[in-house]
């Protein structure tokens, strides 16, 4: 599993440097023909990721209901946040990603709660989800990439 760590350390390391190069007016700025801003990508990937391993394993997530609540599948924002709000989020970018990959060592991740994804696609064990939290990582990665161009 050290690759799959490695490929959520690289995609996190990109998500930080969007969020330190552009302001906050821009990371709240969602451009005309989207449905969301760079920051609410950022979170929705800390949220996504602490269902996927953590609430579909049975376990105690990392981070609040509320801020699982704002930045779940299907939500958008509901306004700017805040540079706090950033910088917690900045935060979380980093002690989620450690958190997993202790936990996965310690072996925490005992029962599965099988989710089919709204690609279609089955998670049936905490491997899978791991993998394919990589994989939502990169859809959002690729979404922020384009935002930025017209922020």
């Amino acid at each position: 599993m050290n690759s799959v760590f490695e490929v959520q350390k690289t995609i996190r390391e990109i998500l930080l440097k969007i969020l330190d190069s552009h302001s906050l007016e821009q990371l709240n700025k969602i451009p005309t023909g989207f449905s969301n801003n760079l920051i609410w990508n950022i979170a929705h990937c800390v949220s996504t990721q602490q269902v996927l391993v953590y609430k579909l394993s049975g376990l105690q997530m990392k981070v609040s209901e509320e801020f699982i609540n704002k930045y779940r599948k299907g939500t958008k924002p509901e306004g700017d946040v805040s540079q706090a709000e950033v910088d917690e989020i900045r935060t979380l970018l980093s002690t989620t990603l450690e958190q997993v990959q202790k936990d996965f060592a310690d072996g925490i991740f005992q029962n599965y709660t099988e989710y089919t994804t709204s690609m279609g696609y089955t998670l049936r064990n905490i491997d899978g989800a791991l993998e394919f939290n990589n994989y939502h990582e990169g859809i959002h990665t690729g979404i922020i990439m384009s935002i930025r161009k017209f922020v």
